[in-house]
């Protein structure tokens, strides 16, 4: 019976926290869009409701009602399912959040991160080879090819970080932050996971999936209504979710704070800060700062943080 009850409690907690990350996201293309507008010299939404508050559920309604397309030589079913996929998978990954009654926190939580980030690429991939379109399938490709050069920095990044607090665990970085942030122990080392998550994210200026002086919208130009709604809703939970990891490692990860959700929206606001700021890449730059400026940085970071804790180990024997 307590099983039982333990269990609707975390099908209730997981369904409040996707409703709130699912709000988050509505109020963050407010933002952005309101960010974009001061930024270009004009007022962004402001007609509907109090200052454009409910804009982004009248964008919500319009994308839902529209007349839903499909392609004639589609792959129909892995085109109809892709977008679906795409937002699970993005919001899966905030099932790794660790709240204080623990819910699905567990203590393999960054290997999880690590697994579940990564398939979103299938999803991207499907979406753009299913639409039997050359623009779509172009604009898949290279969001695969961005995601997965950059997925290794991340990972090696995240092993640097493991190796400081040596746990998996994604609340164990709380407690090693009290007294320091690890943003003033490895200041370069955060900035090139802000960066490597800007591109994992695909966004600006390495938005090079949906370039649309050349790819018209790259792999989801295809998509219409309810299915191009998902897979902008899944991209902005990224945003989200990234900007939380971010807080998590680098910039004091105490939950119960106030602090902490602060810092979140202020990360978040860099991510459209930065598209308001940066032109787009070039694609082989792109790749040259992955391949030729990252994954050298990260690795000696890694050896540096190895060495520094078996030094630790050796003067504690």
């Amino acid at each position: 019976m307590l099983i039982m009850k333990d269990l609707i409690m975390v099908f209730f907690s997981m369904i409040v926290l996707i409703i709130g990350v699912l709000i988050g996201v509505a109020f963050l293309t407010l933002l952005e869009r309101k960010i974009l507008g001061y930024i270009q010299i004009r007022k962004g939404p402001n007609k509907v409701g109090f200052m454009g508050l409910l804009q982004p559920f009248s964008d919500a309604i319009k994308l839902f009602t529209k007349e839903q397309t499909f392609p004639m030589f589609s792959n129909f079913l892995i085109y109809y399912f892709s977008p679906i996929m795409n937002f699970f998978i993005a919001l899966l990954l905030w099932m790794m959040m660790p709240f204080l009654t623990v819910f699905f926190n567990f203590n393999l939580s960054l290997l999880f991160f690590l697994s579940v980030s990564s398939l979103s690429v299938y999803t991207i991939m499907l979406a753009g080879w299913s639409s039997n379109s050359s623009y779509a399938l172009l604009g898949s490709l290279r969001s695969i090819a961005q995601t997965i050069s950059y997925e290794v920095s991340l990972g090696l990044i995240l092993m640097s970080f493991i190796f400081l607090i040596l746990s998996v665990n994604l609340i164990d970085l709380g407690l090693f932050q009290i007294n320091c942030w690890f943003i003033f122990l490895c200041l370069p080392l955060c900035g090139i996971w802000v960066i490597s998550s800007l591109a994992e994210t695909n966004r600006t200026p390495f938005d090079f999936a949906e370039g649309e002086s050349e790819l018209v919208s790259g792999f989801n130009v295809e998509y219409s209504s309810g299915s191009f709604a998902l897979i902008f809703l899944a991209e902005y939970a990224s945003i989200l979710f990234m900007s939380m990891i971010c807080v998590m490692l680098f910039l004091g990860a105490n939950l119960s704070s106030f602090t902490f959700f602060v810092k979140l929206v202020f990360i978040s606001f860099f991510w459209i800060w930065v598209r308001g700021t940066l032109p787009r890449f070039r694609y082989d730059k792109l790749m040259y700062l992955a391949w030729k400026s990252f994954l050298p940085s990260s690795l000696n970071y890694l050896i540096y943080f190895f060495c520094f804790k078996t030094l630790i180990f050796i003067f504690l024997i």
